[in-house]
This record gives C-alpha cells, structure tokens and sequence, in this order.
C-alpha cells in the first residue's frame, strides 16, 4: 500500500475517534450541567468553623457509609478536597467544590453554601485569608485556580444567555403590543 491511503485511513479513524468524544462530551456536559442545577437549588447558607482541610482517599477521609457505598469503587481511591469543620455543636468531615478548596481558610469562619455533605461555594470569609506568595504552589493548586477562572468565565456566559433570552422576551412582547396599539389607531 501507498504511505498516503495509510494516512488517508488514520486520519478517516482520528475524525471517526474525535467526533464520538464530541458528542459523549456534550452528553456529559448536559448531565453535569443538570446535577450542578439541582445541588444549587438544595444548597442552603451556614455558618461553620474550619477546623483542617486535606486532600484524603475517600475511603480515609470519614464520611459516612451510605456515600461510600453508593460510590463506584474506582472513584473510592481518589483523592477528594475533605474539610473538616464545626457547624453548630456538631464537628462534621465535608467534600469541598475543587475550584475553592485554596479559598477555605484554616481555623477560620466561614459562610458557606452547603448542600448535603458538598461545599458549593463560599460567600463570606471571616478574617483574613493569609496566604503565603513565596510558598511554590503544587500542581493540584495551580490547576484548581485554573478550574475557578475558566468555571467563572462559564457561569458569566450562561447568565449572559439567560439575560439575552429575557430581553428578547421583553422586546416580542414590546413588539406585540405597539402592533396591537397601531391597529387600534387604525380601527379609529
């Protein structure tokens, strides 16, 4: 065989391969999309004391056992942003939202947006945020500061959408009524 009908071929398989994760990814995307909207709607505002935060195996971080065993156990070994912290009288070990895990002070208060054991978002940081700008950031940091900035920039574009969709609405509507007005001028 000739060297280009065996790069016409890889490249045939490479367009096949690429567009099958297309669509599987905007399969995704909707789904996560859809469970980022119902934990929103269940999210509640506490107030709660941060006693340590770690990056632990979910099988060590102390969570209970309903969530460990409705968790595939391909995901038990990998390693989730854990905070423990005091809401109340009672001492809890929660999940923290990767994108502000670095935001989470240590032995500070804190309000935050909780929904069942997962830390969605933190409104409200009582004290100081010390950070340290000689300490060299790891990795993991560098890429959950990513994940904030390009996560921002998303929910900016989705309220923009929501925001266009209204006014559209509003200018039909607009539209709708100075078609009735001139044709009740023109009845007259």
């Amino acid at each position: 065989m000739k060297w280009w009908i065996i790069m016409l071929i890889i490249v045939a398989v490479a367009m096949i391969i690429m567009g099958v994760l297309y669509f599987i990814g905007k399969r995704l995307q909707k789904k996560q999309q859809v469970q980022k909207d119902a934990i929103r709607e269940q999210a509640q505002k506490v107030t709660m004391l941060v006693i340590d935060k770690k990056m632990l195996p979910m099988k060590d971080a102390g969570l209970p056992k309903m969530v460990m065993q409705q968790t595939p156990k391909r995901y038990q070994k990998a390693k989730l942003p854990i905070v423990k912290a005091k809401i109340g009288p009672q001492i809890m070990n929660l999940i923290c939202d990767d994108g502000i895990y670095d935001v989470m002070p240590v032995r500070g208060e804190v309000k935050a947006m909780v929904s069942g054991i997962y830390i969605t978002e933190v409104k409200n940081v009582r004290g100081k945020i010390v950070e340290n700008p000689k300490e060299k950031k790891s990795l993991g940091s560098k890429m959950r500061a990513k994940q904030r900035k390009y996560q921002n920039m998303y929910n900016e574009e989705v309220k923009a959408q929501e925001l266009s969709k209204e006014e559209k609405a509003a200018a039909k509507a607009k539209a709708k009524k100075e078609k009735e007005r001139a044709k009740k001028i023109q009845n007259l």
